[in-house]
């Protein structure tokens, strides 16, 4: 084998069908390119990783990564570009939407001096409503890419893009840096080295998915928007502490719905009602932190009713010290609202830092 010129780095999730097609369809679109193509997939339980593994014992060009007890899209790119061995690496789908006949284009790029390469869709001789078959996901596009574009300002027409190539130096800064929750990896780049970076973009023909389910569901939303405010922040505040601060304020309206419906509704008195409350919040707070905040590293079976006893712990202790700072600040004279805010940016700052490690051991 020669030494490959570019690494072609497919993040994949229940792709099994995909993966044979695409690495035939690459082969084809590069010609006399050496190339090599890496599958980084998160545990998919369709056997992506199987195909994946018989297709490279009669391709060595081709190679698997297999992720356990990690997920997320952008991670899996930043495992990706670590691990190729060319100094120039691609990432893209691997649902067969990105078009694989610009890769020798965006190469030719790179090689007459640029550092990033987007495959855009709204430049030119580019299009992304073909790819999505309902008119709402395509306008959900475009207003997400806007809303991108404040942040990240106009160094290109499509920082949502997944299609981009980049190079050795590029991919090895970017994966110091660069978050590895969420799925947007290329927006997280471009807003924070954008103006260092010579970027090109090329057109290219956004396709409709033929095999396999899209990724693109509530989930993956909500992942974008907390990227965005951690990124408008400068990275200050975490995308995830943005997740869990979230899910915190949906536990406000759980709590309240339960104490009017238990006093107002049930006669219950107002303590046991209040106290009620508190254990619904905290467990539709467990529920959603569990499906969305920590989706990478969801509990289930056994391990969810333990993960709940020490969430309910963990935000006990939280409580206490919510209401023994608001007290504090209260008597030396504080705003009540002052003091209550403290109080409760205490509480979800303590049960964050505690329950990603105790609760859900993201270490």
């Amino acid at each position: 084998m020669q030494a490959p010129e570019l690494t072609i780095v497919l993040p994949a999730f229940n792709e099994s069908k995909n993966i044979e097609p695409l690495v035939g369809k690459i082969a084809d679109a590069m010609g006399q390119i050496a190339h090599e193509v890496i599958v980084v997939d998160d545990n998919s339980p369709d056997d992506t990783t199987g195909v994946t593994r018989r297709l490279a014992a009669k391709h060595p060009h081709v190679r698997c990564i297999r992720r356990v007890g990690r997920r997320g899209l952008s991670g899996a790119c930043i495992e990706g570009m670590m691990a190729a061995n060319a100094p120039v690496v691609v990432i893209m789908d691997a649902d067969m939407q990105h078009d694989e006949t610009r890769l020798p284009t965006m190469l030719d790029e790179i090689k007459n001096g640029a550092d990033l390469v987007i495959g855009s869709r709204y430049v030119d001789g580019g299009d992304h409503k073909a790819g999505f078959n309902q008119k709402t996901r395509a306008k959900g596009s475009e207003i997400a890419t806007t809303m991108a574009n404040y942040i990240t300002g106009h160094y290109t027409s499509d920082p949502m893009s997944g299609f981009f190539m980049l190079t050795r130096q590029t991919a090895d800064k970017a994966a110091e840096t660069v978050s590895k929750d969420g799925f947007k990896i290329l927006f997280d780049i471009v807003s924070r080295y954008g103006d260092t970076l010579k970027i090109k973009e090329v057109p290219f023909q956004f396709r409709e998915r033929v095999e396999g389910e899209s990724k693109l569901g509530f989930l993956v939303t909500i992942q974008f928007f907390g990227l965005l405010v951690s990124r408008f922040t400068g990275g200050l505040i975490p995308m995830r502490f943005m997740l869990y601060a979230l899910v915190g304020f949906t536990g406000l309206f759980v709590h309240m719905a339960t104490l009017f419906a238990l006093h107002y509704g049930a006669n219950v008195d107002f303590a046991v009602a209040q106290f009620a409350g508190a254990f619904a919040a905290m467990t539709s707070n467990f529920i959603l932190n569990n499906s969305v905040t920590y989706a990478h590293r969801k509990l289930k079976g056994n391990r969810f009713w333990i993960g709940l006893l020490t969430f309910y712990a963990v935000c006990s202790v939280g409580a206490l010290a919510n209401v023994s700072i608001a007290q504090s600040l209260f008597e030396l004279n504080q705003s009540t609202l002052f003091a209550g805010f403290a109080g409760a940016l205490m509480n979800a700052v303590f049960n964050y830092a505690v329950t990603k490690l105790v609760t859900w051991r993201d270490t």
